[in-house]
């Protein structure tokens, strides 16, 4: 199996009110980058309030002077800081959540990387069904994937389990709203802790997703970092083989039992299965 071609990643959070959720290191954009680098990966993805927290200018003389690359933004402040979604009843949020993230899609393009669309997917409910959520997500990924494009970046859409959103929770669904798109500009983003919950087999899902999957959350069972649940990492290695995937496998996991070991064992990780 050649897997050479998968970058490893690990999150740094910008948002304290995120406090307690799925990333790993909490102490600042530079801090972050720093421990990435000491620790051999090739890349951060980063979670922050807005495109002011990750200035062009600083990050490039961060990426310069740590040898460590962006391999994502990720969207979902405008959900934690503003109850924006990209389903809301109201029109208003729906368009302020579009507006927003936009404005990371552009920022993250700064750096060569892509955005991603997580709980700002949001859910059915306050008088919205779950079809018309469906289609007020179809017509906003139409509108951002068409935005990505124009700058030169793809957009990834991250399928969640049923406990965080009743849309789209499985890869095969997520294939399917792919294919309902014009805008071929979309991949999918496969989280192992979610594909744990809501996926019979990994592997096979893995492989329905095939071209589709752009992005990969390399976490394992309970949400701790890889190695520190039940999941079986081989058939996710041979699946990513199979399907030739050449992405980011990025850590977005608990800080456990503190978020310098929970980035040292996934890197750990990650050498063993990838390497």
């Amino acid at each position: 199996m050649n897997l050479s071609s998968i970058k490893s990643a690990v999150t740094i959070s910008l948002v304290p009110e995120a406090k307690g959720g799925p990333f790993v290191l909490w102490d600042g954009l530079e801090e972050g980058m720093k421990t990435a680098a000491t620790l051999g990966y090739d890349a951060v993805e980063i979670f922050a309030p807005g495109p002011d927290a990750v200035g062009v200018e600083e990050v490039m003389e961060l990426i310069e002077r740590y040898g460590v690359e962006i391999s994502t933004l990720g969207t979902g402040a405008g959900w934690v800081l503003h109850g924006w979604s990209l389903t809301a009843a109201e029109e208003a949020s729906r368009r302020h959540a579009i507006d927003f993230v936009k404005t990371i899609i552009e920022r993250a393009a700064a750096f060569g990387a892509s955005a991603i669309i997580g709980s700002m997917q949001g859910r059915s409910g306050n008088g919205v069904s779950r079809d018309q959520a469906l289609d007020f997500l179809a017509i906003a990924l139409e509108e951002l994937g068409e935005f990505a494009q124009q700058h030169k970046q793809a957009l990834i859409y991250e399928p969640l389990n049923r406990y965080e959103t009743d849309l789209i929770n499985s890869v095969r669904d997520g294939v399917a709203l792919l294919n309902r798109m014009e805008n071929k500009n979309l991949v999918l983003l496969a989280d192992l802790f979610h594909m744990n919950i809501e996926e019979a087999n990994v592997g096979d899902a893995l492989r329905e997703g095939g071209k589709h999957i752009g992005h990969v959350h390399f976490v394992d069972s309970n949400r701790n970092p890889a190695g520190c649940g039940h999941l079986d990492y081989g058939p996710v290695v041979e699946a990513l083989s199979d399907i030739e995937f050449n992405g980011y496998a990025a850590a977005e996991a608990r800080p456990w039992p503190t978020p310098q070991a929970a980035a040292a064992s996934t890197i750990d990780s990650f050498k063993r299965l990838f390497r």
